[in-house]
């Protein structure tokens, strides 16, 4: 529910964003069609990403998986100049901007690798690249914590360390899942 909360926000937002705090509408001024197309293609990735990988094995993964790829890849591209226009810190912007960074290139990984038929490395990508899409959620979830337990204090320090460990942890945590699950998720013999 929360996914599902948190990207159909997004995409609303992008059309209805009167509320939004001073730093997410001056992003908005300076980028107003890269930010507004940024939380719409970032939303869609939270809904889709998880339900191309429930699709496996059915007709229509390779179907939504395309759909999901092309937007995986417009909110990836567009996440890097919101990440720098106006960032609340440089160490955060970097956070951000290897996010999107990383989320490119697991797709194309990803790809790259089912094109030449390697189904095992091909998922292995594709779980690596949802833990990135999860950094989404976990960025709020952090931060929510934090409002309600750090308070204002040492707020800048935490949004850049929040900034990577949201998609970080769990990134590493699924590399870590598909090192220990055995060679069948890494396409090794």
């Amino acid at each position: 529910m929360f996914v599902i909360y948190v990207a159909l926000r997004g995409i609303s937002e992008s059309f209805d964003n009167d509320g939004f705090p001073e730093p997410l509408a001056v992003k908005l001024e300076l980028l107003p069609v890269i930010f507004p197309v940024h939380m719409v293609s970032g939303g869609l990735a939270l809904l889709l990403v998880p339900l191309v990988l429930y699709m496996r094995g059915t007709r229509w993964h390779r179907l939504v998986g395309r759909v999901t790829a092309a937007i995986v890849l417009v909110a990836g591209l567009t996440a890097i100049p919101v990440a720098v226009v106006m960032p609340v810190t440089e160490i955060s912007a970097a956070g951000f901007v290897a996010q999107g960074v990383a989320w490119i290139v697991l797709l194309a990984l990803g790809i790259w690798h089912i094109r030449r038929g390697q189904v095992a490395p091909h998922r292995a990508c594709m779980l690596m690249m949802a833990a990135v899409t999860s950094g989404a959620l976990f960025f709020r979830i952090y931060l929510g914590l934090w409002k309600a337990v750090g308070g204002s204090r040492h707020f800048e320090a935490f949004y850049a360390l929040d900034a990577w460990i949201a998609w970080g942890l769990p990134l590493v945590a699924m590399a870590i899942w598909l090192r220990l699950s055995g060679p069948r998720h890494l396409g090794q013999a």
